[in-house]
């Protein structure tokens, strides 16, 4: 799965913040900042020693940076995104380049750094961002499949009204990975005898205790940084901004749900959802009342087949939101 060795490059990007809305859940509709239009946004696929410069154009009503998350930003910590601090924040209309050497390997992503509080914490600005080694692990190089999944938090209360939401006393009652709750998400999709890398990134508020069933998943990279002494779990907690990615053996065909371990997490209204996903093997039957049975399926939903494709900006037309009217607002 990993693409061929090969010297460091120049990577030159552009992306887009947009306003638009996007179904979490069955009985939720929520207004989010989206790069690129979608939720998450764009994966982006560089190579450690990287040269990458990515021009960022704001089209909301309100002012945003990107932070890139595990970038260490050495020498160029102007790039860091950090309002107030490192730049001035990007204004509607505008555009600000960044421009950074992917001197961290691993699994990184890109979020907002403006009010944090709302625009990422419930407005879904975040994006998975995956450096690769140059000299991956042995346990990498086994790897034959790859997932990312971003596990992130909203409010119903202030889902439709940009400019609200987030502080310490507003109601966190909705949980997704990948922007979307079950049933809303999609299956994993593996045939026996895989080797899954599964990428789990912290986006939202809350800890989310990521439970796989049938399998151990051995714990390979803490925060993008490979482990010395990898460990078998079954059940990672995984906390805001932090990063964990374990290696699983597809060993036991069936259907098993993978699932946050928060039982409060999985309630949508009384309804079960939240971050939740199956691992599905291929050849095992559907049955007439499985809840996916005949449903489309979206084999990127996770980024898998991006992944795949090597390196570069990918978006998933599955995942972008519909056009917000947008209403001049203060700022």
């Amino acid at each position: 799965m990993l693409p061929s060795p090969g010297y460091a490059e120049q990577r030159d990007f552009s992306m887009t913040i947009e306003e638009v809305s996007i179904n979490v859940a069955p009985t939720l509709t929520a207004k989010v900042f989206a790069f690129n239009g979608q939720v998450p946004g764009p994966l982006i696929h560089v190579r450690e020693g990287d040269d990458v410069t990515i021009h960022v154009t704001n089209n909301t009503t309100l002012p945003h940076t990107i932070h890139w998350h595990g970038v260490n930003q050495i020498g160029s910590w102007k790039s860091d995104g950090v309002p107030g601090i490192t730049q001035k924040p990007i204004e509607p209309g505008d555009t600000f380049t960044y421009h950074w050497i992917a001197d961290r390997p691993g699994t990184l992503w890109y979020h907002c750094h403006v009010n944090v509080w709302e625009h990422v914490a419930i407005r879904g600005m975040w994006g998975p961002l995956i450096v690769d080694p140059k000299n991956p692990t042995p346990l990498e190089k086994k790897v034959t499949r790859q997932v990312i999944m971003m596990m992130s938090t909203w409010q119903s209360a202030y889902a439709d009204r940009y400019g609200k939401g987030g502080n310490p006393t507003d109601v966190t009652d909705y949980f997704s990975v990948n922007g979307r709750s079950f049933p809303l998400t999609q299956p994993i999709r593996v045939k026996e005898g895989d080797v899954l890398r599964i990428r789990m990134i912290g986006a939202g508020d809350e800890i989310h205790e990521m439970h796989l069933h049938g399998h151990d998943q051995l714990i390979t990279h803490k925060d993008g940084y490979a482990q010395n002494n990898p460990n078998f779990v079954d059940t990672v907690p995984v906390g805001p901004g932090e990063r964990y990615d374990a290696i699983v053996k597809m060993n036991n065909p069936g259907r098993f749900i993978f699932h946050d371990h928060v039982d409060s997490h999985i309630n949508m209204g009384g309804m079960v959802g939240g971050p939740i996903t199956v691992i599905e093997y291929e050849g095992i039957p559907m049955e007439d009342w499985y809840v996916w049975k005949d449903h489309a399926y979206d084999p990127d939903f996770y980024y898998t087949e991006s992944l795949a494709k090597g390196y570069g900006l990918f978006n998933n037309p599955n995942l972008m939101g519909t056009a917000v009217e947008q209403t001049r607002r203060s700022r």
